[in-house]
């Protein structure tokens, strides 16, 4: 007997079938606190528009309240056309359900991000395409070093590398939200010489970075050195032969520092109203940062070895970024995720995180990875192009 594949199959779809469509109406459903009171009806799929369609009923009356409206593609929630919290809760409680009040100006309003926790596998200047607008609230970043290590040989020219940080930088300004931040750990680079007779040449990244952040609509904060317990930086090399001769003009000291780079997206709105704005108070108070703050920009951090990638940052490093420049709930990417630390300090601090990585090896260590960040919870992971979380036999 041929059976053929499902239209969600033939089409590609990300949501394939009912069950997933469920999960994702599910984690929505548990955002707006609505789990315990609201039931699904069975789910169809719309290939004309691309869209999953879940209705919603009452537990209790199973009567119809509305419906949950999935991108087929994405899978993120389509809030236009899905019933909204506040008209679920009325039709629940049996009141009149509340008058469509006139759309504030977009400038105006506050959005919360309806991004579910997400792993894509791909090149992240493209993956941030697919993403939509205002929907992340912090990025944290260090993007791979320009050939600083035979690891790292992907781009033939230096010019061709601040291209590629350019491109992400810019489709990143657009999935930020009004007013939030981009933070990126970037230190200068030494390109070793290919022989004795030429000069090594020390490339001042940070300070290129900067424009490219100027240039693409980003307003600068703070610059944070990240220093490191001495000794950190004689790996190196730089210092050995000043430290040998004592020659003047050979004198090197040996980097014990990188940078830290804070900018905020512009806008004409000062950073009290990412506060006051915020429609989740309760978010924002448990969010207070306590007595044991960094007081200046020199943050004293060891620095983080993993076997499993070259040139990992420390959680500690990540926590700290995470925990001054975002609110509990808020989504936090990386472009270049590596093997997923932004993500273990954004579950452990209780926001979500969206991480893209290129490498498929590292993305499976991210899958691995986030059944310890999340437990069962890792089941809700959204993920692209890559297999879906299996925590079916996975003992918590």
């Amino acid at each position: 007997m041929d059976v053929r594949p499902s239209v969600a199959i033939q089409r590609k779809y990300n949501v394939i079938d009912v069950k997933a469509a469920k999960k994702v109406a599910l984690f929505w459903l548990e955002r707006a606190k609505l789990q315990n009171a609201i039931d699904f009806g069975l789910p169809e799929v719309d290939d004309r528009y691309h869209i999953w369609r879940v209705p919603l009923v009452g537990k209790t009356s199973q009567e119809r309240l509305g419906e949950v409206v999935v991108d087929a593609y994405t899978s993120l929630i389509l809030e236009d056309k899905s019933t909204s919290p506040e008209i679920l809760e009325a039709r629940l409680l049996g009141r009149t359900t509340p008058q469509k009040q006139k759309p504030r100006k977009t400038n105006e309003a506050y959005l919360l991000s309806n991004l579910r926790n997400t792993i894509a596998q791909g090149d992240g200047e493209k993956l941030l395409q697919e993403l939509p607008a205002g929907s992340v609230n912090l990025i944290f970043t260090s993007p791979p070093y320009y050939n600083a290590r035979p690891e790292y040989t992907d781009y033939v020219t230096y010019e061709e590398y601040l291209l590629k940080i350019r491109k992400v930088i810019q489709n990143a300004h657009r999935v930020l939200a009004e007013g939030c931040f981009f933070v990126m750990n970037i230190s200068p680079v030494l390109v070793r010489r290919a022989s004795r007779s030429e000069a090594s040449r020390r490339i001042a990244v940070p300070f290129d970075m900067h424009r490219l952040f100027v240039e693409e609509g980003y307003d600068f904060i703070d610059d944070i050195i990240w220093e490191k317990p001495e000794g950190a930086g004689w790996a190196t090399g730089r210092g050995r032969r000043f430290a040998a001769d004592r020659n003047p003009l050979q004198y090197k000291p040996v980097p014990v520092t990188e940078y830290i780079l804070v900018y905020r997206k512009h806008t004409d709105k000062l950073i009290d109203w990412n506060i006051r704005a915020h429609p989740q108070k309760e978010l924002v108070t448990e969010s207070k940062v306590g007595d044991n703050y960094e007081r200046t920009n020199i943050w004293r951090i060891t620095p983080a070895h993993d076997p499993r990638h070259p040139a990992v940052f420390p959680v500690e490093l990540a926590e700290k970024v995470i925990t001054y420049y975002s609110f509990k709930g808020d989504v936090v990417l990386d472009p270049f995720a590596g093997i997923g630390t932004v993500g273990k300090a954004a579950s452990k601090l209780e926001r979500r995180f969206v991480l893209l990585e290129q490498n498929p090896e590292y993305v499976k260590i991210i899958h691995d990875e986030a059944k310890l960040w999340l437990g069962k919870d890792a089941r809700h992971i959204h993920t692209i192009n890559c297999p879906p979380i299996d925590v079916e036999n996975i003992l918590f």
